[in-house]
């Protein structure tokens, strides 16, 4: 294995650190690490073939890095001389895409600022909120959102509603719309936030069951959804440990 190794170099070490840096990113079954590591550059190259490759669908965001942030340097030139709406709204998607929350939520202030009939900048902006933990500025854009359209985006608007009623202290509006959303809606990220409300009103039976409702979607969903889907599982299995049997 050594002298494989070694005549592959540095090719061989480069397939290990691929697969490392998947690993870490996409944390599949943790005995693949051993693989890696302990069988060297051949075990890099079947973990890759087995979950690299399948995940080559996901990954097509990794190739639009750059191209989207050619995009976004052209726009931020671009409003100095045009500060439209659509510019903004465009900017802020884009901003949304690239992980930078504060940015988007920013642009898409502006947007609305210049047009406020466009029900995605509010949505997308409360979104924004939310994930950067001010649920209470969620709260608005969240509620015109479902008070227009009750299902939007597929159902997640609702249930990032219930999110946001759920950390600003609204436990009974909150659970009323979780169980209201939850009669349609399958989304893996609703049923835990709902699991982790009743977690902490501290009804620790049934927020183990919709922690486990998360887990038993697992063993009948197409692979590639499993691997959308973990960081949601390891939530919830992180959370069924936490809770009391």
């Amino acid at each position: 294995m050594g002298m494989l190794s070694h005549l592959f170099y540095p090719w061989g070490l480069l397939l290990q650190v691929a697969a490392i840096v998947h690993f870490i990113r996409r944390r599949p079954d943790n005995w693949w690490l051993w693989v890696i590591l302990f069988l060297g550059p051949p075990g890099a190259l079947v973990y890759l073939c087995a979950e690299a490759l399948p995940d080559a669908g996901l990954l097509r965001g990794a190739f639009q890095v750059f191209p989207r942030r050619q995009r976004i340097a052209r726009l931020e030139s671009a409003i100095l001389d045009n500060p439209s709406a659509a510019n903004f709204e465009e900017l802020a998607d884009l901003y949304m895409d690239d992980g930078k929350l504060a940015r988007a939520r920013e642009a898409y202030n502006r947007a609305i600022g210049a047009r406020s009939d466009t029900l995605d900048s509010f949505y997308r902006r409360g979104v924004c909120a939310l994930l950067l933990g001010d649920a209470a500025g969620a709260l608005p854009d969240l509620e015109r959102t479902v008070a227009k359209e009750p299902e939007y985006d597929f159902r997640r608007a609702p249930g990032l509603l219930a999110r946001a009623y759920a950390l600003t202290g609204q436990t009974a509006k909150a659970e009323l719309l979780f169980r209201q959303t939850l009669v349609t809606s399958t989304r893996s990220e609703t049923y835990l936030h709902f699991a982790e409300l009743l977690a902490a009103e501290g009804r620790t039976a049934e927020a183990r069951e919709w922690a486990r409702k998360v887990l038993e979607k697992k063993p009948t969903m197409p692979g590639y959804l499993r691997r959308r889907e973990r960081p949601w599982f390891r939530m919830a299995s992180g959370l069924l440990k936490r809770l009391p049997a």
